[in-house]
């Protein structure tokens, strides 16, 4: 797979490398863009017979590194949190919700139903059903089309989604062997059968099994996979800390600027009110280059700096058919329109989800590259970002691997995630998908485009993408 990916590179390379075309975009884009942008006047995707369905608004609590402000809470908190805020923002009544669906990945055992228990802690009608979804990486994108998907069917017309994930506080299982004996006490009816079970303990019993970011089907890391392929698409060590400094600078202008508008203010009880994300932090290419490679070492490319960093998050929207939003009086930031889910080889191409998802969605929406104005990819690392902006360049992986005739296209970089992304903003795994569709709608209307373009990875070889349009101003 690796040697025969070598030809993307030289197919990305003919007649300059990808990396030089990239250093001359700028790190900046905010005031060249605005002198670009036009009211877009293409057709709506609006489907005769079909329900339009909107975004109505959305929030996120900050994204904040694990271990920090959030570290004593438990993740319903979070997604009360959220939801509370989303109330609040809406006006919405409590009782107007026909469903609640939330994505988790990493769960808390205590509240394995964590859409549930939030929606009841933040006051919800206990008559309003509530699920929550695991899709690693992408389990709110998996919330929101499930939302998407009751209201097409008629079932609901109001519903909110979100997700959150909660790496400050994760459960660590005794072994197995442990776990075995433990259970076997719980059964035993005698002093004599609970003496040899615990004689039968031995001090290697006692070692926890401490989760891992790792695949299950290959025992791979993400970070290792991620190192291996940007190796195999020829992304160097330069063009990945590039990247990161790109996210990070992006990141901090959008949050200077106000531009973050999702991001609520929360209350930690017994601490400070955060009211920002914490892990925005531009630095330069000089103390980006001094760190070591975290997974391959000597010779890996992905380090710290150029990955995203464990995050506690919560995030929520609310998805309305259009004609229940007007009734009540919203005004729609957005339409959902078509999205996919894709799925591939978990060991050679576990994060090529945009990939393959993104010329999918398009086909079935009946655009092309050029028609999109907002693009929002979600940042697991910036080797996985890149490589994925490679294989999109590359005539020989579409046909090779994709069935397809000919490459999908590079997004234009002034198009590109030009409010910073999971590398920079925080990645709590369950939550990001809504604050990619959030930082699609907001920019849309910011910028004046049309049609945005959301894509992620997630573990197990999946991903997904969906096509936002504007609502109309």
């Amino acid at each position: 797979m690796a040697s025969m990916l070598m030809q993307t590179v030289r197919s990305c390379s003919a007649n300059s490398s990808w990396a030089a075309r990239f250093a001359t975009r700028s790190l900046s884009t905010s005031s060249s863009l605005q002198a670009q942008v036009q009211t877009k006047s293409k057709k709506s995707l609006a489907k005769p017979g079909v329900k339009n369905i909107v975004l109505v608004d959305g929030v996120r609590t900050p994204f904040l590194l694990s271990g920090t402000t959030y570290r004593d809470l438990m993740p319903h908190d979070l997604a009360r949190a959220a939801l509370q805020g989303l109330l609040n923002k809406t006006g919405l009544p409590k009782d107007a919700v026909d469903y609640i669906v939330y994505g988790t990945v990493i769960q808390e055992v205590k509240t394995s139903n964590v859409a549930r228990e939030a929606a009841l802690g933040a006051g919800f009608s206990d008559k309003i059903p509530a699920h929550t979804v695991t899709m690693a990486c992408i389990s709110s994108n998996q919330a929101m089309t499930t939302a998407a998907g009751l209201i097409a069917a008629g079932q609901c017309d109001a519903v909110v989604a979100g997700g959150v994930e909660f790496m400050s506080d994760v459960p660590i299982r005794h072994s197995r062997k442990m776990r075995k004996t433990m259970l076997s006490l719980n059964k035993a009816k005698t002093l004599s059968q609970r003496l040899s079970l615990l004689g039968s303990i031995r001090l290697s019993h006692l070692s926890p099994e401490l989760p891992a970011v790792a695949e299950f089907s290959t025992a791979e890391t993400m970070g290792h996979s991620a190192d291996r392929l940007a190796a195999a698409f020829g992304v160097t060590r330069l063009e990945q800390d590039e990247f990161a400094l790109r996210s990070h600078t992006l990141a901090k202008k959008a949050q200077d600027a106000g531009l973050l508008s999702d991001v609520i203010s929360f209350n930690v009880p017994g601490k400070d009110t955060v009211s920002k994300d914490n892990g925005i932090r531009p630095s330069s290419m000089e103390q980006l280059a001094k760190l070591k490679p975290a997974f391959i070492k000597p010779h890996g490319t992905v380090t710290a700096a150029n990955s995203s960093f464990l995050t506690d998050g919560a995030s929520a929207v609310l998805i309305m058919s259009e004609e229940k939003a007007l009734a009540m009086g919203y005004k729609p930031k957005a339409y959902l329109r078509d999205f996919v889910y894709v799925s591939q080889d978990p060991k050679d191409q576990l994060l090529l989800g945009p990939t393959y998802g993104t010329p999918k969605v398009l086909e079935r929406s009946g655009l092309s590259m050029a028609d999109i104005d907002v693009f929002e990819f979600h940042e697991a690392f910036a080797g996985q970002i890149m490589a994925n902006l490679k294989a999109m360049d590359s005539d020989w992986f579409a046909q090779t691997y994709m069935g397809k005739k000919s490459k999908v296209g590079t997004p234009p970089m002034e198009k590109f995630n030009t409010w910073g992304g999971s590398l920079s903003l925080g990645h709590p795994f369950g939550a990001t998908g809504c604050r990619l569709v959030m930082t699609v709608a907001h920019r849309l209307q910011k910028e004046g485009g049309q049609y945005g373009l959301v894509a992620a990875c997630a573990a197990g070889g999946q991903g997904h993408a969906m096509v936002i349009e504007a609502y109309p101003q």
